[in-house]
């Protein structure tokens, strides 16, 4: 039987950084639980159970912790192309009414170690990014998912659980493993940092101790 210790829920594991988390997860040992509405995009493997669903469905939800007891949220707000004032594909609350959903899941489940994907420039780090790329958020359709990681991040803070944020600045797909961490604008973050970086980090993020109830954002070096 597999051990609940090395179970871990992986939200968000059709995109683009999610799937590396799969992949990372999977690297580090874990047996994955993936909860997405399009489940035929998540690749076959013995170690992954895949459940079909929504994440602010309290069901699909809760059967979908059934037997973990960690949990990484990857899902973004998400638009129809890169260009920033593309429309949305996802409600612009998503975010938010997921970890309304997930909160008192996870207590009941007895899940206790929570670790988030948000963004640097969200809450408290908005005052750290250049001023061009705050009026992109103010501006634009990237807007939406950073007020609306801002909605979760706040939750989770004020939930009783064991949670991690990560604050990742801009996202590329380079494949070089690089990560400089920074917390209070310390050390400055640079603005880029690899998909494959982050997710590197936060699976790596489940077992550290320092980074319990913390958040960090995170740039390549």
């Amino acid at each position: 039987m597999t051990s609940m210790q090395n179970r871990v829920l992986i939200l968000g594991a059709t995109g683009r950084t999610g799937r590396l988390i799969v992949k990372s997860a999977l690297g580090n040992g874990y047996e994955v639980n993936c909860l997405a509405r399009n489940s035929h995009r998540i690749p076959k493997n013995e170690r992954i159970s895949v459940f079909e669903g929504s994440p602010i469905n309290s069901r699909d939800l809760s059967t979908a912790m059934e037997g973990c007891n960690h949990v990484i949220n990857a899902l973004n707000i998400s638009r129809k192309t890169d260009f920033p004032w593309s429309r949305l594909k996802t409600p612009p609350t998503l975010l938010s009414d997921t970890m309304k959903t997930l909160i008192p899941l996870a207590e009941e489940h007895g899940i206790k170690r929570v670790v988030i994907c948000s963004a640097w420039g969200v809450n408290d780090t908005r005052k750290d990014i250049p001023g061009w790329f705050r009026w992109f958020i103010d501006n634009s359709n990237i807007g939406a998912a950073y007020r609306d990681h801002a909605r979760q991040e706040n939750l989770l803070v004020d939930s009783p659980l064991d949670w991690t944020i990560v604050q990742p600045a801009g996202l590329t797909n380079s494949k070089k493993p690089d990560v400089r961490e920074s917390m209070n604008n310390i050390p400055k973050p640079s603005m880029l940092i690899s998909r494959q970086s982050v997710a590197g980090f936060m699976v790596t993020s489940l077992k550290r101790d320092d980074l319990r109830r913390k958040k960090v954002v995170i740039s390549r070096n």
